[in-house]
């Protein structure tokens, strides 16, 4: 079987250096650098068989056709123990819960927790008087490592880059992922006691820092590396047993050059949306669920002004931007039994965060998805001035319009109007790709009725023949920016044909880190013509 070729970002030397020192020294070491794949073509799929690296060099991902079952799987491959093996991790681990100093988790640095792990380790196996072969002890702080400080049997899948989302559906059931190159496959990890299912669940509350218990048994919060997850306790909730999803979120956020070079959108789209945004237009990103609505979010938040104050709104925190001023705020589940109106002691809900949004001077409100209540708020924000971007499930403007007129949110139309533009995203998925496009921009002129009747132009439009998105004709947008500004047609087209080209050249120059991509975006609204001359465009 031929390992699959793999290349690992930078700084690989530093890093080979040190797994180097590790092994001469005989400690323990491991390498979590992503690895990027060349994988073969879903076309092929009964001739796949691919093996690359997780946790380097003790668990692997292997992706091959089962013949049996006539399905592509995932199966982790982690260090055998055996029997004696087994029984002396079991002993150390119950001597660790004992002595373990509740400081070292909040160490961030991954060499001084292996470092207090192997201390803490090697003392207990001199207490036990028992000796070891330099393999066992490695393929035993593997596991150690991987139960104390990772979130056991799935740490492996969360160090996969490829790993979209992680799905448990009970006990006594396959665990499912989402790959990002082979959609949903079957792994070889099952729960098989529901009490081992239980306090991993409990786990997930805790590294989450929320609560969960029989009396609230479903979970909903962030680990600590930004995935969101989302649980439930108890086999009266869900029959199978407890259960846990966990979106996967990368560690950079992605920017509108990312998805400029996936083929989401093209660079005259994100030009366009900077210039709406710079100009305080209000702005909705909807979709079905995985469609990329809060990464499509994320990446246009880029274009805010530097000196811009944003307040962000979130129940789970997944906005991330370069931005100094910001003002983050998520929402906190209460305690104790619910009030008459259903609200427990001390909760924070979306609906509390957007009010006091507005008594802290923002200049651009962001709320990572509006369900219920909070929808009120938030357009009564924008009638009131405040430019405000925000996620919404829905399939197209149609369907948005119906849902915010339609109970528990019932809005009215002239509400509504306030929202000047709305972003489709779509997700396709067959045999062959699973991509994510923006279907199309639409721009709000006027809710005529309360049965859901909109009045919109479409600026742009997906054309799934040629995979691009294209300009349909006239902005109304644009026009409003005309009047508002005073400035020409044709000055809007020059600077968008400028935004245009920049944003091709950061694609082109593979400029993606989003600390780059914000320095260059700030840099343009101070000096646009200096940001030109130094990318060389001529416009």
């Amino acid at each position: 079987m031929a390992e699959a070729e793999t290349t690992a970002p930078a700084p690989k030397a530093q890093a080979d250096a040190a797994a180097e020192t590790a092994r001469r020294k005989g400690t323990f070491y491991i390498d979590l650098r992503p690895r990027l794949m060349r994988l073969p073509s879903f076309r092929e799929k009964e001739r796949i068989n691919i093996r690359y690296p997780l946790i380097y060099p003790y668990s692997f991902a292997h992706i091959f056709w089962d013949e049996k079952n006539k399905e592509l799987v995932y199966f982790v491959e982690e260090p055998i123990l055996n029997d004696t093996e087994r029984e002396i991790l079991k002993l150390i681990q119950l001597g660790l819960e004992e002595m373990i100093n509740v400081s070292f988790i909040k160490a961030k640095e991954l060499n001084i927790i292996l470092d207090y792990l192997e201390r803490n380790v090697q003392s207990i196996l001199i207490e036990l008087g028992t000796k070891v072969s330099k393999e066992t002890y490695q393929k035993m702080m593997y596991y150690i490592y991987r139960d104390a400080v990772g979130l056991n049997q799935i740490e492996p899948l969360l160090n996969d880059y490829y790993i979209e989302d992680i799905e448990c559906n009970g006990k006594g059931v396959p665990i499912y992922i989402v790959h990002r190159s082979y959609e949903n496959m079957r792994t070889n990890i099952v729960y098989r006691d529901n009490q081992d299912l239980i306090n991993f669940i409990e786990k997930l509350a805790q590294k989450a820092g929320r609560y969960v218990s029989y009396a609230k048994p479903l979970l909903d919060g962030t680990l600590p590396d930004g995935s969101r997850v989302n649980a439930t306790y108890t086999d009266d909730v869900t029959t199978r047993g407890p259960t846990f999803t966990i979106r996967k979120f990368t560690k950079e956020p992605w920017t509108p050059i990312h998805l400029i070079q996936k083929g989401t959108a093209t660079a005259e789209v994100f030009a366009f949306l900077w210039l709406a945004i710079e100009h305080k237009f209000n702005i909705m990103c909807v979709g079905e669920t995985a469609s990329g609505k809060t990464t499509f979010l994320n990446a246009i938040i880029h274009f805010i002004p530097p000196e811009a104050r944003i307040c962000s709104i979130e129940d789970t925190r997944e906005i991330n931007i370069a931005h100094e001023n910001w003002l983050p705020s998520v929402t906190r589940s209460g305690f104790g039994i619910p009030n008459i109106l259903g609200k427990m002691y001390g909760e924070i809900t979306l609906f509390d965060l957007l009010k006091e949004s507005f008594r802290q001077n923002p200049d651009y409100v962001i709320v990572g998805e509006i369900r219920g209540e909070e929808a009120y708020v938030l357009f009564q924000g924008m009638a009131s001035g405040h430019p405000s971007s925000s996620t919404f499930h829905a399939a197209s403007v149609e369907t948005l319009v119906r849902r915010l007129q339609t109970p528990p949110i019932s809005l009215s139309p002239s509400l509504i109007e306030s929202l000047d533009i709305v972003c489709v995203l779509t997700h396709i998925k067959d045999q062959e790709k699973s991509v994510r496009r923006l279907k199309e921009v639409d721009e709000v002129i006027a809710v005529k009725d309360a049965a859901g009747a909109v009045d919109y132009n479409r600026v742009f439009l997906w054309d799934p023949a040629r995979d691009t998105v294209q300009l349909r004709g006239q902005s109304y947008i644009l026009q409003r920016m005309i009047k508002q500004s005073g400035k020409t047609i044709q000055d809007f087209g020059s600077e968008l044909k400028r935004r245009t080209l920049l944003l091709s050249k950061l694609a082109e120059m593979n400029i993606t880190n989003y600390k780059e991509v914000n320095q260059v975006l700030n840099a343009y609204y101070k000096n646009p013509q200096a940001v030109l001359d130094n990318y060389g465009i001529q416009a």
